[in-house]
């Protein structure tokens, strides 16, 4: 089914954008949200983590790190260009999306982006926490 950001007007959304689903790093980082599902649950957020792989990949990618949280697909580059993550090229990947991250509060105003500077960079979750935390 088609995700829509609008369905969760009103509710703090924590968006992770990863490269790769499988990957190292992308694996590590989805698993460690999903070990530490609580806190995130207790901060009253509703994390995504979103990339261009297709929805069956992203599918078997959340069973894999068991995942409690939506891993969608932006198998069309939509969101991925929309929130300028975009990348031609990255590490000789092609058309993927940088790591990043970005906390939208219940108003639909993004408070906080981060964005790595290569994509080995491990998003900064507690700061993220923090900025869930802050956008209230």
């Amino acid at each position: 089914q088609p995700f829509q950001l609008a369905d969760y007007k009103g509710k703090t959304v924590v968006l992770m954008f990863f490269p790769l689903a499988f990957s190292g790093v992308c694996t590590k980082e989805m698993c460690a949200i999903a070990d530490d599902f609580g806190a995130w649950d207790t901060l009253g957020a509703e994390v995504l983590g979103i990339s261009v792989d297709s929805p069956y990949v992203n599918q078997k990618f959340a069973e894999s790190v068991n995942a409690k949280f939506p891993i969608v697909s932006d198998f069309n580059k939509e969101a991925t260009v929309k929130f300028g993550v975009y990348r031609e090229d990255l590490g000789g990947l092609r058309g993927v999306s940088e790591r990043a991250a970005f906390v939208i509060n219940a108003k639909g105003i993004v408070t906080y982006a981060w964005v790595g500077e290569h994509p080995g960079v491990f998003p900064p979750l507690d700061d993220i926490k923090d900025a869930v935390a802050a956008a209230g």
